[in-house]
């Protein structure tokens, strides 16, 4: 139940025994975890080799500067510069060759598509360039291209984040949001992308719940991450909801602004989450565990239950070599230039020398 993040290059001996000893449901791995594609490979199959049951092992791959991988390879296109060329055809490209790399390195569940919408493309809430599409159709168009390409190649997908951020103006890294959305405006943008996705050809393997507080569910300031009214009311029992649920990162300003960790991880199985995500208090999942063996037996069942389902769906790593992964990473290239153009896709990003939370989180 939980999903933890790892602290360096390679694993050490206290972390390993951390994790051999805590046996977590997953990794979700970020770019102080990548070196070189082979020191990448290496890592995830020692974390494969410490865990008793297979593990999800799990990145941020979605394009543009929320793209791990490119500290090793090439940057894809981020979603928004897919949607401007309005092209189906390349966004499955896109969903494919994601799918391809990821399963060369051991990954097995990649953390997109989002599922937002764009209300203003530059707003400043850690959605830009991020987006599918500016309205339902078109992100449910693009988004769904994406993942079912993705998923052909055996990497499971998480949809995100809902019940929809797009109306924030606050970055959850910093602080928690407050969304001023009544229900039949959520109806009408926000949860008809998600609900195309929980179910039927489009439905993702996962969702992760993003920290906003949103009146119309709890007149009481909660983010939905720990809201039973959203996850279980919502997603699980109206929208039907098979997948795995999973909370945003947990160690953000959202949440430690807010919460200690016994009352985070009680509330969050209380609303309904199979997963509790920590990325960086790696240490505390010692703490964590301990806290997830007092919680009631049905509840933790529940999501034990939902993470084994998921796990039936994991397909085996690639065999890896420095070749196939410069063969891939020459079709991002490819694909890059017929998204952007050769002059374009060889211009550094302007934002690449302005890190944002959402790149190192």
């Amino acid at each position: 139940m939980i999903l933890t993040g790892v602290p360096g290059y390679e694993l050490d001996s206290e972390s390993a025994a951390l994790f051999r000893r805590i046996q977590p449901g997953g990794f979700i791995l970020f770019g102080r975890n990548i070196q070189s594609a082979s020191q990448l490979r290496k890592l995830i199959d020692d974390l494969r080799d410490l865990s008793d049951t297979e593990p999800i092992i799990t990145i941020d791959q979605e394009g543009g500067r929320v793209s791990r991988l490119r500290l090793i390879g090439n940057e894809p296109p981020n979603a928004q510069q897919l949607r401007d060329r309005n092209d189906v055809a390349l966004v499955q490209r896109h969903g494919d060759v994601t799918g391809r790399l990821l399963r060369l390195f051991g990954f097995n569940l990649d953390l997109c598509p989002v599922l937002d919408i764009s209300f203003d493309d530059e707003a400043d809430n850690s959605l830009r360039g991020r987006c599918y599409g500016k309205n339902v159709e078109q992100v449910t168009r693009l988004a769904g291209a994406f993942n079912q390409a993705m998923r052909q190649q055996g990497i499971l997908s998480c949809g995100k984040h809902f019940p929809g951020y797009s109306a924030a103006t606050v970055d959850a890294h910093h602080d928690l949001p407050k969304i001023d959305r009544s229900r039949a405006e959520l109806d009408t943008e926000e949860l008809a992308v998600f609900r195309a996705f929980a179910g039927g050809s489009n439905a993702v393997d996962s969702m992760m719940i993003c920290h906003g507080w949103y009146p119309t569910f709890n007149s009481a300031k909660r983010p939905a991450s720990l809201s039973r009214e959203i996850i279980t009311n919502l997603l699980r029992d109206e929208f039907r909801f098979e997948g795995l649920i999973m909370t945003d990162d947990l160690d953000m300003g959202a949440i430690l602004n807010e919460y200690g960790l016994e009352d985070t991880i009680r509330l969050a199985i209380e609303a309904g989450n199979d997963w509790v995500m920590i990325c960086h208090r790696i240490a505390a999942i010692d703490e964590v565990h301990s806290v997830l063996g007092k919680l009631p037996a049905d509840e933790i069942q529940r999501a034990l239950d939902n993470v084994a389902r998921t796990k039936t769906k994991l397909a085996a790593p690639d065999a890896f070599s420095e070749a196939k992964f410069r063969e891939v990473d020459r079709e991002i290239w490819d694909l890059r230039v017929a998204v952007l153009g050769e002059e374009e896709a060889a211009r550094r990003s302007p934002e690449d020398g302005k890190r944002s939370p959402v790149e190192t989180y």
